[in-house]
């Protein structure tokens, strides 16, 4: 028996008519390497929807963050972060290891960093003993579902600015972010000098994608890309559904399904007396407290994280394949748990 997920988004199959489009283009022959058809439009598309000098398709997101580094840093050089961001948590030292820069976590709030965290890190800035920051990275939206207004992302490039720093956006979800503030995906990021953009959170099989908007930052993101064996082959499979994606606006309805389930999903926990819902819910994720004997017996039929093992905080993490069905099921086996 299949448990229903509500571990990750990345638990949800590919999106049907995203799976489509890959059986579509299985025919035939058509160049490798992003210089079929659908990998032109797609970077052109990219191009102009991120006014971006330069775009290149990635297997996983922890490329995408790594190559960002590189593609901005030099191996002394370092970045400023918050403490729960999947760059310094989740990523297994890759940044570190292979772009060779420093990561300086800064304590968040709901996920979050702040313009005042950022100055107050700017210290020793000339000493050759020390790592040198360089770049600020935020997740958008955050690891515990949070989403940066686009007044504080200003404001942190604001920051940044003053400081000639780069600004670095981690947009594993960006579609939720986009859909939580009611605007474009490139009006997301428009403050962004490089990010990493989603799609295997997204309903996309794989393919994540290194924006760079900053024409400043070093040439040769493909090199580097290689280098760090992400260069795929067949990318017409990844491309066409990429494309698809975009241009026909389903990544609105993948993103409103997500955002909505969660909500209907806060909304039901609201009500269940003893349980404690600990952060706000703005994308795809719900935080809350569960007892740990109800943790235990929800197990049985769900599968989700708990984030932490002392105080038995949960992550509860919507994707398109959520349905109001799966949400209220859930919400039933939690108030006959705590009965």
């Amino acid at each position: 028996m299949r448990l229903i997920s509500f571990g990750s988004d990345n638990h949800s199959g590919v999106h049907p008519l995203l799976l489509k489009e890959m059986v579509e283009v299985n025919s035939g022959f058509a160049p490798s390497y992003e210089q079929d058809p659908w990998s032109n439009e797609l970077r052109d598309h990219l191009k102009v929807m991120f006014k971006a000098t330069e775009v290149a398709m990635v297997f996983n997101g922890t490329a995408a963050n790594v190559l960002c580094m590189q593609l901005a840093l030099e191996s002394y050089q370092a970045v400023l972060c918050s403490d729960v961001a999947h760059l310094t948590m989740d990523e297994c030292g890759a940044p570190e290891k292979i772009a060779g820069i420093k990561l300086y976590p800064l304590k968040s709030h709901q996920g979050k960093i702040s313009p005042e965290q950022i100055k107050e890190a700017l210290v020793r800035r000339g000493d050759q003993h020390h790592s040198q920051i360089k770049m600020v990275s935020v997740t958008q939206p955050t690891e515990y579902g949070t989403v940066y207004s686009k007044e504080e992302i200003r404001q942190i490039k604001k920051v940044c600015r003053e400081n000639d720093l780069y600004l670095h956006i981690d947009g594993a979800r960006l579609a939720n972010a986009a859909l939580s503030l009611d605007c474009p995906l490139g009006e997301v990021t428009e403050e962004a000098d490089v990010l990493s953009f989603g799609g295997a959170k997204n309903g996309l099989m794989m393919g994540e994608f290194v924006i760079n908007r900053n024409s400043q930052l070093k040439s040769g993101l493909k090199f580097f890309r290689k280098q760090s064996l992400q260069l795929p082959s067949k990318t017409r499979f990844l491309s066409a559904p990429f494309l698809k994606y975009l241009k026909d606006d389903l990544w609105i309805d993948i993103a409103r399904q997500e955002n909505r389930m969660a909500q209907r999903l806060r909304q039901g926990l609201e009500t269940i007396e003893g349980v404690e819902i600990t952060q706000p819910t703005e994308a795809n994720a719900v935080f809350c407290k569960l007892p740990k004997d109800v943790v235990k017996k929800l197990r049985k039929e769900f599968f989700f994280y708990v984030w932490d093992e002392k105080s038995f905080e949960v992550r509860l993490m919507t994707s398109f394949s959520t349905t109001s069905e799966h949400v209220d099921a859930f919400l039933e086996a939690i108030k006959k748990a705590f009965s």
